[in-house]
């Protein structure tokens, strides 16, 4: 059983695909934080783990996952349909439901601040969705990083 244990761990170490995803999300995040800091001359690590800005983290690590599913297993296979499709239901979601659900939440708030209530209603988070731009920036870095990375994976670790 240990040896089974160890075998899952070292074969999911070596997974790119689930790299190029996860990194293309660490990626973005680090754009944002780049980009705050720019502005503000300050450091913000919540950026590391935040919604919302630029460029869509989400949209990042979705696309970054299918191209490197394209770009490993082929453009032609289920797989790759599937990863596709999974990545333009996440950024439409991003830039429809999740951008108005954030818009619906400034409104309460302003609603509720209006009211004189703010002691008594959580504020809700207004920052959720990603506007257009957003999201086709984190759909830029997600391709970029894992054109990238598989380029580099093929060449120091191509059999």
């Amino acid at each position: 059983m240990e040896n089974l244990h160890w075998n899952c761990l070292s074969e999911f170490s070596l997974n790119i695909c689930f790299f190029c995803a996860f990194f293309s999300w660490c990626t973005a995040q680090l754009i944002k934080l780049i980009i705050n800091f720019v502005k503000t001359k300050k450091i913000d690590l919540h950026y590391f783990h935040s919604t919302g800005s630029w460029p869509s983290a989400h949209s990042a690590t979705v696309s970054g996952l299918a191209t490197s599913i394209g770009l490993k297993e082929g453009f032609n296979t289920p797989i790759f349909a599937f990863a596709c499709t999974y990545a333009i239901i996440t950024m439409f979601d991003a830039c429809t439901l999740r951008l108005n659900s954030g818009k619906n939440a400034a409104t309460i708030n302003s609603l509720v601040k209006d009211l004189g209530k703010d002691s008594d209603y959580p504020t809700l988070k207004e920052k959720q969705g990603h506007t257009r731009s957003e999201v086709w920036g984190g759909l830029f870095v997600g391709i970029m990083f894992s054109l990238v990375s598989m380029y580099i994976w093929e060449k120091c670790f191509a059999n």
